[in-house]
């Protein structure tokens, strides 16, 4: 059984007509609703009927205009706006389908083009009101389309009673942000031309330039980095955080501008006055002695996490969280513990990473438990082992008597699960026999060396989706620096055998948010990915699989160049009566 999609859309009703045909308690609900959108109710009704008492205060109070009449065509072209020849922007009729006048009214909006709203009668109506829930400017609708109302309400209060308070003020606060940020950087034509207006179309995913990197030669991203680390913020805080965002985060946001341009000089913030000293402090001192845990979060769902990491979750004296671990792992950190989440906005990186550090060295030294939590694993393209190196250079984690301890926690690697989540098995028997992980990216946005192209090879890319275009050219085809050869690699004599190149007809797929709830992979080819990734937005962060492993379990449909899967339910494993267990308290 097959059902259609309506077209949702948020329509502005400001100094809108709207006409409201009948007098009983629907159409008082209508004129509420038509009022509470800024827009102007006429009720039309025959001057004998008994108005609904509520729809009678309305119009004794001068917020309803009543039209003592039955319905007549020409009240659809002249009761509306001047500016629009009259002609009314919607209507509402409250009699339901068996009143003959309902058709009526309704082929007549039809055929005028009037939007046109019928009770109980689907079929009648060019468009449906949603069950909404409100919280300021924030306003979540559910519909059913047709289907039942009742369960569309219910749904509409699940889903409110999901949401953390205050998400409406936080709304208005981000949005001031934002206006005050394009009103100091001058940013809405170039918000416009790059893609980043992210609030306008809230129908679609990030553009796939979302987290590209920024690049000194790249002036107009460097102009608008703020814009990009807010938009960030609003994709990766945690809902609860966002909810209780202040009005001295607001001022951190806004200031960040200016942190960056500081920071640009030097290759790391400025230290504490402590930061120097090294752990030779600790053995003369008698306060609690520090440690830093850097952890791995796994790839997104909060049940991979290992249980040691939890249990530093659960026990930390402070969280240093990258920007990418994902918000149901953050709310299992206690609400009294410190969390700041890396400002990790692009051309911010590497102060972002810098600042970390040093908030984990001065953490550990005021004697501190700091978890420094990464997502994935720390050590699989995570920097881990640049931050126990710095670590290692101010004394820590050396092992001797007083050095503060750094102690590793292993993570699920999306590299592996991701994969496993989308129905890609890495290595499968004569499909492929080794796996290889590479990243897309190299230090400071340089493209690393491509990997030849061998049959039996799945290959990994992490850190590739902001650059794929560029990805792809140097999978499929020779740099200016490899000498020339036959296609096959055969070089000519005294020459290197060039790269194998690989065929553009290879099976790949994109895996976005793997093991998250808003999951999402396309499955296509090398030639389509770039292509298919511009047209779906982008969903960070997420991973290249290439290989034929790709089509091994899911077989590519005729005539289409992507597909699109959306939704995780890869942890169903029917445990739904353990939600309610003491996991350690909070």
């Amino acid at each position: 059984m097959t059902s259609h999609i309506s077209l949702l859309t948020a329509t502005d009703a400001r100094s809108h007509v709207h006409l409201i045909i009948g007098s009983n308690p629907l159409a008082a609900a209508r004129c509420g609703q038509s009022l509470s959108a800024g827009a102007s109710p006429i009720l039309i009704a025959p001057e004998t009927s008994e108005l609904y008492y509520a729809l009678q205060k309305r119009v004794d109070d001068g917020e309803v205009k009543w039209i003592r009449d039955v319905f007549r065509d020409e009240h659809l072209t002249t009761l509306g706006r001047e500016e629009i020849g009259h002609v009314v922007d919607a209507v509402f009729v409250t009699s339901g389908p068996r009143e003959p006048l309902s058709a009526h009214i309704s082929t007549l909006c039809k055929r005028n083009r009037i939007p046109v709203n019928v009770i109980d009668a689907p079929h009648l109506c060019s468009f449906s009101l949603l069950s909404t829930h409100v919280d300021g400017p924030l306003q979540v609708g559910i519909t059913t389309n047709g289907r039942g109302c009742k369960l569309a309400s219910r749904i509409r209060r699940e889903v409110a009673a999901s949401l953390p308070p205050n998400l409406g003020s936080a709304c208005l606060r981000l949005g001031d942000v934002r206006r005050k940020i394009q009103e100091e950087d001058h940013l809405l034509h170039m918000a416009l031309a790059d893609g980043d207006d992210m609030d306008v179309d809230d129908s679609v995913d990030q553009s796939a330039s979302f987290n590209r990197l920024v690049t000194e030669a790249d002036v107009d991203a460097v102009k608008n980095r703020r814009m990009r680390w807010l938009g960030q913020i609003c994709e990766y805080w945690p809902l609860k955080r966002l909810a209780a965002i202040t009005d001295e985060d607001v001022a951190n946001i806004l200031k960040s501008y200016d942190d960056l341009n500081s920071s640009s000089s030097s290759s790391s913030p400025p230290s504490s006055n402590n930061s120097n000293n090294n752990s030779n402090n600790y053995a003369a001192g008698t306060q609690k002695r520090g440690r830093i845990i850097l952890a791995g979060s796994g790839p997104g769902h909060p049940d991979l996490l290992t249980r040691a990491t939890h249990k530093a979750i659960r026990s930390a004296d402070l969280v240093l969280a990258d920007k990418l671990v994902p918000s149901g792992v953050l709310d299992l950190i206690p609400r009294r513990t410190p969390v700041h989440i890396a400002r990790k906005f692009p051309g911010n990186a590497d102060a972002a990473q810098a600042e970390l550090e040093e908030m984990a060295i001065a953490g550990a030294r005021e004697g501190k438990v700091v978890l420094r939590l990464k997502q994935g694993d720390p050590y699989i393209y995570g920097r881990g082992g640049e931050e126990v190196e710095r670590f290692r250079s101010h004394g820590l984690g050396l092992g001797d008597k007083g050095a503060v301890p750094v102690v590793v926690l292993p993570g699920v690697t999306s590299a592996l699960s991701a994969p496993l989540f989308a129905g890609i098995p890495p290595t499968q028997r004569d499909v492929a026999d080794q796996v290889l992980i590479c990243t897309g990216t190299g230090k400071k946005g340089k493209p690393p060396a491509p990997p030849e192209f061998v049959p039996s090879r799945t290959v990994v890319f992490l850190m590739a989706l902001h650059r794929i275009a560029g990805l792809v050219e140097e999978l499929t085809e020779h740099l200016e620096t490899e000498k020339s050869g036959d296609e096959n690699g055969n070089a000519n004599a005294n020459e290197t055998p060039r790269r194998v190149l690989w065929p553009r007809s290879t099976p790949c797929a994109v895996i976005e948010r793997a093991s998250c709830p808003d999951q999402r992979v396309i499955r296509t080819t090398l030639d389509r990915v770039v292509e298919a990734v511009e047209q779906e937005g982008s969903r960070p962060p997420g991973l290249l699989v290439v290989g034929r492993a790709c089509e091994f379990l899911n077989k590519p449909e005729k005539g289409r160049a992507w597909s699109v899967e959306d939704g995780f339910r890869g942890l169903d494993l029917g445990l739904e009566g353990l939600e309610g267990l003491d996991l350690g308290g909070a």
